[in-house]
């Protein structure tokens, strides 16, 4: 995987010089296409919008499944639908273009689901100028809405037709069901088919600058328990009593804090409890605890997550906070441990070279040069799933903001400036010779 990923980086800006200059008769429909199908992608997205499908609500998730199957199957799509009845989500849509079987093959990942379930206060569709807000409009239906607009003005420039193309979207981004290995085993297959893919998350903007997603750190969960000897609260420190389940979860806690913080690295306890009981429940967001102020704790349990930038750094990190968590205080016990969840995208010379490329497209089309961004300032996302089997860059969405809150919007205009780019972006993509593996 390694050693494909620098072949890859090797081609890509050869064909990104090759391919500078004036934007092709193809590129200029593609450009007319996405301005006069403006009204027709809006009305989709307010149409996704005001579906619900939080990740929860299996009927949503499959209607909203169906609506994205009436927008593929016309371009000549052969679209499944995955059941996932056995992680406890509804499923996935895998969508699958068959071209000429020479030029790259090229994956699209996007996401059905939203953090808003059908008893979420936010819901239904606003519009002021530009500004669209509503439930999962841009995290991820914005995205949803330009690989549409993507794939539709390819076929209206007519480079479609050859394109070899997979397009996942997943029904369980938001809260991915278990076990993972089943969860994700068709965007992992649909990955290593693939030799690059573009991932659909939101754009990340600053003002007027657009960048590029060459990375993403990972993001896995954890939890610690820890035990101690209960009495009377006025042996504490004492050595049969020792000091209690609270300060020994403070202790490893404080450490983490002190010995672990790195450039890229961030841990976070989100939710504590301690006391004679304490508990939490099984999804780890609710707490029960009891206790009196002359009782030492007997138990206590915190949860948090990792996030990281590499699987080295992941790998070295984990083994740092198990090593904390095993130097116990007097009268104490602690065990930790982490549960599945998503890999790091690691910044890598082919996913930069993408980025190049993709400003190569900026640059003929009269659009917005892109910058890398700090891996640091994005969250987790399907992307890192195939990252280490094909050439990846995310944040292909649309430009927006309040993602995961009441208030979630997104700008309008960028949805023909991202359909745009992609569309270009894969049309040259596609018509470069595949390399052998």
């Amino acid at each position: 995987m390694i050693a494909r990923s620098f072949a890859l980086a090797a081609i890509l800006p050869a064909a990104a010089l090759a391919l500078g200059g004036a934007a092709s008769a193809p590129e200029m429909r593609m450009k007319a296409a996405v301005a006069q199908e403006v009204p027709r992608n809006e009305a989709l997205l307010e149409k996704l919008v005001r579906q619900n499908s939080g990740s929860l609500n299996i009927a949503g998730v499959k209607a909203v499944g169906e609506m994205m199957r009436a927008e593929l199957e016309p371009l000549g799509f052969d679209v499944e639908w995955i059941d996932m009845t056995e992680t406890g989500r509804a499923g996935h849509i895998v969508a699958t273009h068959k071209g000429n079987g020479r030029g790259k093959r090229v994956l699209l990942i996007g996401h059905l689901d939203t953090v808003f379930e059908p008893d979420s206060p936010f819901t239904g569709w606003s519009r002021e100028g530009n500004r669209a807000t509503g439930p999962g409009v841009g995290d991820d239906k914005g995205g949803l809405v330009v690989i549409v607009a993507t794939l539709r003005a390819m076929q209206a420039a007519g480079t479609l037709k050859s394109a070899d193309l997979k397009v996942v979207l997943t029904g369980d981004e938001e809260k991915t069901g278990a076990p993972m290995d089943v969860a994700r085993r068709d965007l992992i297959a649909a990955g290593k088919w693939a030799d690059v893919a573009l991932e659909y998350e939101n754009l990340a903007t600053d003002g007027t600058q657009d960048y590029a997603t060459t990375a993403r750190r990972s993001s896995t969960n954890w939890e610690i328990v820890t035990t101690g000897r209960t009495g009377h609260s006025s042996g504490i420190f004492n050595a049969s009593m020792g000091y209690g389940a609270v300060f020994e979860l403070a202790r490893i806690l404080d450490a983490f804090r002190e010995k672990l913080p790195e450039p890229n690295l961030t841990f976070n306890a989100s939710v504590v409890v301690g006391g004679t009981p304490a508990s939490l429940d099984e999804a780890g967001v609710k707490g029960t605890a009891e206790g009196k102020t002359n009782v030492i704790p007997a138990r206590a349990v915190a949860r948090g997550d990792l996030r990281s930038l590499t699987p080295e750094q992941d790998a070295r990190i984990k083994a740092a906070m198990e090593a904390i968590v095993a130097q116990h205080l007097p009268g104490t016990d602690a065990k930790m441990r982490f549960f599945e969840g998503y890999p790091s995208m690691p910044p890598t010379a082919g996913n930069r070279a993408l980025m190049d490329q993709l400003n190569v497209v900026n640059r003929d089309l009269g659009l917005p040069e892109m910058q890398e961004m700090d891996p640091a300032k994005r969250g987790a996302a399907d992307s890192s799933f195939v990252a280490a089997d094909a050439v990846t860059l995310g944040g292909m969405g649309v430009a927006g903001g309040g993602a995961h809150a009441e208030g979630e919007w997104v700008d309008l205009a960028s949805i023909p400036r991202q359909a745009l780019r992609s569309a270009a972006l894969i049309t040259r993509l596609t018509a470069e010779p595949r390399q052998k593996r």
